[in-house]
C-alpha cells in the first residue's frame, strides 16, 4: 500500500498539490501546482517574482538539493546606492528591488527532474488551479488581512500596489474576494510558452522594462543571465537518522548545527526544562557561526561545513552552561515564507519553501502581469568589506532552509516552516518534540513554542513564548536568565510548520500548523 501525502500553509495549496499526486503526478510536479497556487493565495508570504529552495528525495538515492535564489543586479554596487544616498539598501520600492527572482527558474529545473522519472503532466495541468484562483479570486485570510494593515501606510504611495492589493485605499478584509485577473493572464501564458519566457522571452521583457522605469536596478541582462543551480545538500548524523539542509547562502547551517549540539549534551535524564533551555543555548551558537560566516559561497574562504564535524559540534556544544543562559542578543533576520512538503505514490519526497521577503516583498508590482517582486536583496550591506557586502551578480544571505531526514527507525521526514529567524528554531522544537519526546507529528507542530530574537519586523531580541507553554517550565528559563516575553498562543509569530514522515511503503503521518490556514491530506 503506497500512500501519498501533501502539506501546506494554505488549505488551497495542499489541495492543488494532492490534485496531481491523486492523478498520478510525481512531488515534484505537485509542489510546482502548489507553489503556484500559494503564490495566488498568500501574496504578502511569497510570489513568482520570489525565491525558492527545493529538497528531494529519491528512493534508493541520496537526497538533492536545488538553490532557486535569485542574485543581485550587475549594476547593484555600493557605489550605485552610496552615489543615491543610501547607508543602507532600502526595504521597499524600486530600489529594494534588486535580485532577480529565482523561484519560477526552480520550478523548471525541478520539472526536467521529474521529466526523467515518469511522462510530465503539462503545465496547463498544473497551473490550472492557480490560474482559477487568481482569475476568481481568493477568500482573505486573517493572515492576509494582518499583513494590510500592518504594510497600508507604508505602500500608500506605491500605485500599482494599491490598485492591487489595496482596492480604494483600504485594506484588506477577511472573507472578502481578492482577484488577479492579469496574473492569472500571466500564468495561463507561462503555461503555454514555458517557464523560460520569465527569463529570456516576452515575460522577461516587460519585468525587465517596468522595473527599469521604476528606478530598480535589475536589467533584461540579469534576466537573462539567471538559472536555478543543483547544490549538494549539508547533513549532519545524530542519534536520530541524518539530517539534510541547504547549504549557504541560506542558514541551513544553522538548523542542523541546533539539533547536532542539542543531540551531543542530551541526556533523558534531563528534565524537560533544562531540555528547552539547552536548545534555546544551542540557538545562540549555531546563530553566532550563522551570522559570522553566511554569505555567496563564492566570496568565501571558509569552508562552513568545518562546523558538522565532530570537533566543530564539540566546540560549540562546550560552550553551553546546562544551568545558566549565555548572554544575548546577536543581529536578527526577519521574514515571510510557505514550507510545503510531499510525498508521491512512489516513495519520493520534496521539501519545499518559497518565499519574497518581508510582507508583500519589495511592494513594487508589475501591472500587467499581476507580479509581485521581493526585497530580497536587503539583506545585503553597504559597508564595504563585512560579511554579505553588496556586490554585482551575487547571492545574499538566506532565511530560507527546507528540511529532510532519514530516520533510524526507518522513515523518511521532510519538514519546514516559515518565520525568518524562527525557522531553524521551530525545525528544532518539531525534531524535539516527535524524536525526543515521542509526540506525534500534530502534537510536536501544535504545542507551543518560543523564539529567540524577532522576526516579522519586530526588533526586540528577547525570548518570546507562547502564553500556553507551562509556566513552570517559563520560571525555570527566567531562573536561568532568559529574558522572556510572553506573546499570544498559538501565534502566527512563531511561523507555519508542517512535516510529513513516511516509510518505505506507507505514509505514517502528516501535519500542517493550526497557526496557518493549511491542510495536511493524505491518500492511498
Amino acid at each position: 500500500m503506497n500512500q501519498c501525502a501533501f502539506t501546506a500553509s494554505h488549505f488551497q495549496a495542499s489541495q492543488a498539490g494532492m490534485a496531481i499526486l491523486r492523478g498520478g503526478g510525481t512531488a515534484i510536479e505537485a509542489m510546482v501546482a502548489a507553489a503556484a497556487a500559494i503564490a495566488v493565495a498568500y501574496p504578502h508570504m511569497n510570489s513568482l517574482g520570489g525565491d525558492g529552495f527545493w529538497l528531494i528525495h529519491e528512493p534508493g538515492k541520496a537526497p538533492v538539493a536545488m538553490n532557486a535564489a535569485g542574485v543581485s543586479a550587475g549594476q547593484a554596487t555600493l557605489d550605485w546606492y552610496q552615489q543615491k544616498g543610501y547607508n543602507a539598501i532600502p526595504s521597499r520600492g524600486a530600489d529594494a528591488a534588486l535580485t532577480v527572482a529565482g523561484t519560477v527558474a526552480g520550478w523548471n529545473a525541478a520539472l526536467k527532474l521529474s521529466a526523467q522519472w515518469q511522462p510530465p503532466i503539462g503545465l496547463d495541468g498544473l497551473l490550472h488551479d492557480a490560474i482559477q484562483l487568481a482569475k476568481e479570486g481568493i477568500v482573505v485570510t486573517e493572515s492576509l488581512v494582518a499583513a494590510s494593515q500592518k504594510t497600508a501606510k507604508e505602500f500608500s504611495g506605491f500605485s500599482a500596489f494599491c490598485e492591487r492589493y489595496l482596492p480604494n485605499q483600504k485594506t484588506l478584509v477577511a472573507g472578502e474576494i481578492l482577484k488577479n485577473g492579469p496574473l492569472a493572464d500571466f500564468l495561463l501564458h507561462l503555461s503555454r510558452v514555458g517557464f523560460d519566457d520569465f527569463y529570456r522571452g516576452e515575460s522577461a521583457r516587460e519585468i525587465a522594462s517596468v522595473l527599469t522605469a521604476q528606478g530598480s536596478p535589475l536589467r533584461l541582462t540579469d534576466l537573462n543571465r539567471y538559472d536555478a543551480t543543483w547544490v549538494e545538500p549539508l547533513s549532519v548524523t545524530t542519534t536520530q537518522g541524518t539530517f539534510y539542509n541547504l547549504p549557504l547562502p541560506t542558514q541551513g547551517i544553522a538548523s542542523l548545527l541546533i539539533l547536532a549540539i542539542f543531540d551531543r549534551l542530551y541526556d533523558e535524564s534531563l528534565d524537560e526544562a533544562t531540555q528547552l533551555h539547552l536548545l534555546i543555548e544551542a540557538t545562540k551558537q549555531a546563530f553566532r557561526v550563522r551570522n559570522a560566516e553566511a554569505q555567496d559561497p563564492q566570496q568565501t574562504s571558509k569552508n562552513i561545513e568545518r562546523w558538522l564535524t565532530g570537533a566543530g559540534i564539540e566546540k560549540l556544544a562546550s560552550e553551553i552552561n546546562l544551568k545558566q543562559a549565555a548572554p544575548w542578543p546577536n543581529p536578527a533576520i526577519p521574514g515571510d515564507t510557505i514550507w510545503m512538503g510531499a510525498r508521491d505514490k512512489q516513495g519520493r519526497m520534496v521539501s519545499f519553501i518559497q518565499s519574497i521577503y518581508w510582507e508583500f516583498g519589495s511592494g513594487v508590482v508589475i501591472p500587467e502581469l499581476g507580479l509581485l517582486w521581493n526585497n530580497r536583496g536587503v539583506s545585503f550591506s553597504l559597508e564595504a568589506g563585512v560579511t554579505n557586502q553588496l556586490r554585482g551578480g551575487i547571492q545574499p544571505f538566506h532565511t530560507l532552509n527546507p528540511a529532510f531526514a532519514q530516520l533510524n527507525d526507518g522513515r523518511n521526514m521532510v519538514y519546514g516552516t516559515m518565520g525568518g529567524e524562527g525557522q531553524p528554531q521551530t525545525q528544532a522544537a518539531l525534531i524535539w518534540r516527535h524524536l525526543y519526546q515521542k509526540k506525534s507529528l500534530a502534537t510536536a507542530i501544535a504545542e507551543p513554542r518560543w523564539l529567540l530574537g524577532r522576526t516579522w519586523g519586530d526588533n526586540e531580541h528577547d525570548l518570546k513564548i507562547e502564553a500556553d507553554l507551562d509556566p513552570l517550565l517559563q520560571q525555570t528559563l527566567h531562573q536561568q536568565g532568559h529574558q522572556i516575553k510572553n506573546v499570544a498562543a498559538c501565534t502566527e509569530l512563531m511561523g507555519h510548520a508542517g512535516a510529513i514522515t513516511a516509510f518505505a511503503e506507507e505514509v505514517d503521518q502528516v501535519a500542517t500548523d493550526p497557526r496557518s490556514d493549511g491542510a495536511a491530506l493524505q491518500e492511498s
